[in-house]
């Protein structure tokens, strides 16, 4: 049986999976930038329950604080 894919909440979109909706995209409200190098990208993660638990055992071990551990984690992806 295949079922159909959501790129929206499929855990592993495909190239080209969103073609179609930046394609819908009104190309007046498009800017294209160079990029800064030296920029940031600040990520927000929530954590609860269980997940919570488990990611304060891991810092614990490995004495950093959760914060550190979810960096090391994206770093590593």
């Amino acid at each position: 049986m295949n079922m159909a894919r959501d790129p929206w909440t499929d855990p592993d979109p495909q190239p080209g999976d969103f073609d179609a909706d930046l394609d819908a995209i009104d190309p007046r409200y498009v800017e294209a930038h160079p990029g800064d190098p030296d920029a940031k990208l600040t990520i927000v993660v929530g954590v609860e329950g269980e997940d919570a638990e488990r990611l304060q055992q891991l810092a614990a071990r490995r004495r950093q604080r959760p914060a550190e551990v979810i960096s090391s984690l994206l770093r590593s992806a």
